[in-house]
């Protein structure tokens, strides 16, 4: 009986216990992991306001069109990998807001920030309106329908009727804002911060949308939709409210790229455009908020490098990039950067 003290006391000694660091305290590198966070963080903020001052004017604006894409394919994201509605016409909602941003500058000479919440608002009844007889579709009877809106959105704003509004097949052309308050910067960085901080704006709001009650009830919709109706939530309206507000995204995002391009016309938002935003949202990686930005410079940068390799088929090699991204990550850029971030983390025994 004396034994048995003994050896639980020997075994004891022998295995020590292993203490784990709460993870802002646990430490890579000699630094803590609220630290690694902060220097990321400053890092990409100086990255941020430094890169329009250190490159030409033309990287600025392709990177100012990376930024608005990025707000379209999180658009699309919260309606497709939060809720898990499938979607081949956003290049509509895009148009309709970069329309609303051109027509109220061109023909009413409105400054060109009051345009965004009007076009998000426009977007937003549209998306709402749209998703409501969409509810009866699931799946690809649901692509289907988006993809027809797609494809008659640019022939929708050919039409004669609407020449005189929308320009016709001519389009519309829109007067490049200049700084305001006489800030030493030419039009091209002054389109680039304005472009950034409303981008920031709607990714921190969408944050807060997906971690609130709403965002916990569009996820229980796309995981499972009848135990989601059975706790009480109206999928009805949840799911047409989720593609309103994905619209309302995709709106701002063409206003801002109307913006930024000074030039609307039909062509510009064909069903190509849809899915160049669905590629943007896969590669960025599916319900992942920062996957956002890893698209929209994909679909921004990753053609123009194709066509540098080769004029003759700059699809081809498009096309082999993007099955080398889908192969070495599955779960796009920014589950790759999860994964990798779990192995340092295991290292690092947190």
């Amino acid at each position: 009986m004396e034994a048995a003290p003994a050896a639980i006391e020997a075994t004891a000694t022998a295995t020590p216990s292993v203490v784990r660091l709460p993870p802002a305290q646990a430490v890579i590198g000699g630094v803590t992991l609220a630290r690694w966070r902060q220097i990321v963080i400053a890092a990409c903020v100086v990255v941020a306001l430094v890169l329009p001052f250190v490159v030409k004017n033309f990287l600025v604006f392709q990177i100012t069109l990376a930024i608005v894409y990025a707000l379209a394919i999180l658009g699309l994201n919260l309606l497709t990998g939060f809720n898990g509605q499938f979607s081949l016409g956003h290049s509509a909602f895009y148009a309709i807001g970069a329309y609303t941003a051109a027509i109220m500058m061109d023909k009413w000479d409105i400054d060109y920030y009051w345009t965004l919440p009007v076009a998000g608002v426009v977007c937003l009844v549209s998306g709402f309106l749209f998703g409501l007889p969409a509810l009866r579709l699931e799946g690809l009877y649901l692509a289907l329908a988006t993809f027809a809106l797609a494809v008659a959105t640019p022939q929708l704003l050919k039409y004669k009727h609407l020449e005189e509004w929308t320009g016709g097949v001519q389009g519309i052309v829109i007067t490049k804002p200049d700084p305001p308050f006489d800030l030493p910067i030419n039009e091209d960085q002054w389109l680039y911060f304005f472009s950034l901080a409303i981008t920031i704006v709607m990714f921190v709001f969408a944050w807060n949308l997906l971690r609130g009650r709403v965002g916990r009830a569009i996820v229980a919709i796309r995981d499972n939709p009848i135990a989601a109706e059975t706790m009480g939530i109206n999928t009805a309206l949840y799911k047409s409210l989720t593609f309103g507000v994905s619209a309302l995204f995709t709106g701002v995002a063409g206003a801002l790229g109307a913006i930024a391009v000074q030039f609307v016309a039909p062509d510009s938002f064909n069903v190509f455009l849809s899915i160049s935003f669905l590629v943007g949202v896969v590669i960025g990686g599916l319900a992942s908020i920062s996957g956002a930005l890893y698209g929209a410079l994909f679909i921004q940068f990753v053609p123009n490098i194709a066509d540098q390799i080769s004029k003759a088929a700059p699809w081809a090699i498009y096309g082999i990039f993007l099955i080398g991204f889908m192969y070495m990550m599955p779960e796009g850029v920014s589950g790759a950067i999860r994964a990798t971030w779990r192995r340092v983390r295991r290292r690092a025994g947190m």
